[in-house]
């Protein structure tokens, strides 16, 4: 039998600033106050100021932080996301405010609680690294956060990104994303499938040469 999605919680409040998981300067090469101005001015996003800019999340949206390789096998899995950014080995997929809050009892109901998944998220009082705008033709340096699927100004919306939707609704929030509960399962997935990859390769590479 099938159980419950668990319902949604209430967000914490307060509670001490989070710091992306990298710590590597963006935007390199873009002034800062350009770079602040286009997310504010553009989006609506509130940020911090730098170096480097910081995005705050759980203000606009929450984050869904996963590795690169586990990000990149999960974006040509489901298709359409809200904007996604790259960061170093981190991918960050955006999701509705509220997301992070919710991915602890998700990853439980999935089954995949207490699993090393390298999937995290970031909510109320986080902030994340603010990646280039697209098309700014400013060289970036290695590991710089860029945008993968960058959102757009001025079409970008709280309501197109991946939601927590009641248990047999369809879809996420109106903009072709899927809903959190698929999003969170394939994910969990990925980086599940990523880790053990990761771990017969390195099995492989150090295992002893066999002579017949």
């Amino acid at each position: 039998m099938a159980l419950p999605v668990p319902p949604p919680r209430a967000a914490p409040e307060g509670g001490p600033a989070r710091q992306d998981s990298t710590g590597r300067a963006g935007g390199a090469g873009c002034a800062g106050r350009d770079l602040a101005r286009w997310y504010e001015e553009g989006l609506g996003w509130p940020t911090a100021a730098g170096p480097p800019v910081a995005l705050l999340t759980g203000v606009r949206f929450d984050a869904l932080e996963l590795p690169a390789d586990a990000g990149a096998a999960l974006l040509r899995r489901i298709g359409p996301t809200g904007p996604v950014a790259l960061h170093g080995d981190r991918m960050r997929l955006l999701v509705a405010v509220g997301g992070a809050d919710e991915l602890p009892g998700l990853l439980d109901w999935l089954e995949w609680g207490g699993i090393t998944l390298g999937l995290t998220a970031l909510g109320a009082g986080g902030r994340m690294t603010a990646p280039v705008p697209p098309r700014w033709g400013a060289a970036t340096a290695q590991g710089a956060a860029v945008w993968l699927r960058p959102p757009v100004p001025g079409r970008e919306r709280e309501s197109a990104l991946p939601a927590f939707v009641p248990f047999g609704q369809r879809g996420g929030s109106g903009g072709g994303a899927p809903d959190l509960v698929r999003l969170v399962g394939a994910a969990a997935l990925e980086c599940h499938r990523a880790r053990l990859l990761r771990r017969n390769t390195f099995r492989t590479n150090t295992q002893p040469l066999a002579f017949s």
